[in-house]
């Protein structure tokens, strides 16, 4: 009866849904012509090798699942590998992976277009990059005999006081997962909680600790750092709407302190990224788009970084990285600070990360992160970091420890999920 519930509700929605999906936005990648594959219709794998089916929603968890993509085909080189995504973005930073998966459009949780998927894909098992759990996608894939893991999962007390609410739905995914992959002890004992047998859960840790810096941005960041020279830079990466003034006016305050100092800042959303443009300039701070390919000359104030999965390498030039998503109370709940901890760096966070509640607490305890309430918070913090190559070292070499000792997801992820490999 819940089933039904579900799909009746689905089908009143999805329209809803579909629109935001298909909106056009400045910066944005179109789907275009490959819409069908939302329907059911996707083109026939290049491989006649039944494909492992990896699903990542958007950019952020394609990104991080791309570290177990390679490695996985490291052990498993004749494997093939079907990607989807649902988002256009997320379509855009698969094909960074190049020849190591083909990418194809999750099908909307639609029962026609979820059969159909699987009649043309004939995956033989499908692995869900952390939470993104679809209740007919669930189902039928289990009726069809595909074993199902959630990669790299986490399950936050906010979320789990959630399901515990709706124990009906939550029963109706969890009976068609076949292993959950978490990320921590209490992510397992929250699933255990919820109903899920032990036998179901594995502890891996976070794929996300096992990152690397690829070659192409290496050569990036030394370009970039030719430009920039000497001075001092700082980088907030991931901003919302609502964040950028906050930061931009820490910036104006730093600027009267340390005058050469810059800002290079990252939209979360590409879409933004013109708004934030006419914001820096509103705000009287000499600017210049990535996207123009202009050098960065001594008088350029902000640098804004308007292209797509260039994170790495903007954040290895920069002395202290602020992450956004973390000034707007519980709107966001953080993003990752994997990335800038790997690197070295500083960090500055608001006061919200519950969605990386275990990364940034042990950054915190070890003095790596700084959290910061408000403007003044950023640029009292700011102006002490940039002042201070001593400070920066011992910040930034202490967050790499950190990112060093909780390596190795990976590869316990990759030995669990072999019992489901048929090659």
């Amino acid at each position: 009866m819940l089933n039904i519930l579900y799909s009746l509700l689905f089908y009143l929605v999805s329209p809803f849904f579909i629109y935001a999906l298909y909106k056009k936005k400045k910066g944005k990648p179109t789907i275009g012509r490959r819409w069908k594959e939302h329907f059911g219709y996707p083109p026939k794998l290049k491989s006649t090798q039944n494909p492992i089916w990896i699903h990542a929603v958007s950019v952020g968890e394609v990104i991080a699942v791309s570290p177990f993509i390679k490695q996985f085909k490291q052990k498993y080189p004749t494997q093939s590998i079907v990607l989807t995504t649902t988002t256009s973005t997320g379509a855009a930073q698969a094909e960074k992976l190049g020849p190591l998966i083909e990418h194809r459009y999750m099908p909307l949780d639609f029962s026609f277009a979820i059969k159909r998927f699987i009649k043309i894909i004939s995956p033989q098992q499908l692995i869900i990059m952390e939470t993104e759990l679809w209740p007919n996608t669930l189902a039928i894939t289990a009726k069809h005999n595909i074993p199902i893991t959630i990669l790299n999962a986490r399950l936050s007390e906010r979320s789990f006081l959630r399901y515990q609410k709706i124990k009906g739905i939550f029963d109706l995914l969890a009976k068609n997962i076949d292993l959950i992959l978490c990320q921590t002890n209490e992510d397992a004992t929250r699933f255990i909680s919820l109903g899920i047998k032990e036998k179901n859960i594995q502890i891996t840790g976070s794929i996300k600790y096992d990152i690397n810096i690829e070659n192409v941005d290496i050569i990036k960041a030394k370009n970039l750092k030719k430009q920039i020279e000497d001075r001092p830079v700082w980088i907030a990466c991931s901003t919302h709407s609502g964040e950028d003034e906050i930061l931009l006016n820490a910036h104006k305050n730093l600027l009267n302190k340390i005058p050469n100092a810059l800002l290079i800042l990252v939209p979360r959303h590409p879409e933004r990224f013109s708004n934030v443009l006419s914001l820096i300039q509103s705000l009287k701070l000499k600017s210049l788009a990535r996207s123009s390919q202009s050098p960065l000359t001594k008088d350029v104030e902000v640098y804004l970084a308007d292209t797509m999965g260039e994170m790495m390498a903007l954040i290895s030039v920069a002395n202290v990285c602020f992450m956004g998503g973390s000034l707007l109370g519980d709107k966001v709940g953080g993003h990752n600070l994997l990335e800038p901890a790997y690197l070295g760096k500083p960090i500055l966070n608001g006061p919200s990360f519950y969605n990386f509640k275990e990364i940034a607490t042990q950054l915190i305890n070890i003095k790596a992160c700084t959290i910061c309430h408000n403007q003044n918070d950023i640029f009292q913090n700011l102006n002490t970091l940039l002042r201070s190559e001593t400070l920066q070292k011992k910040q930034g070499s202490a967050a790499q420890q950190m990112v060093e000792k909780n390596k190795g997801a990976i590869s316990k992820s990759i030995h669990y999920l072999e019992r489901f490999i048929s090659l």
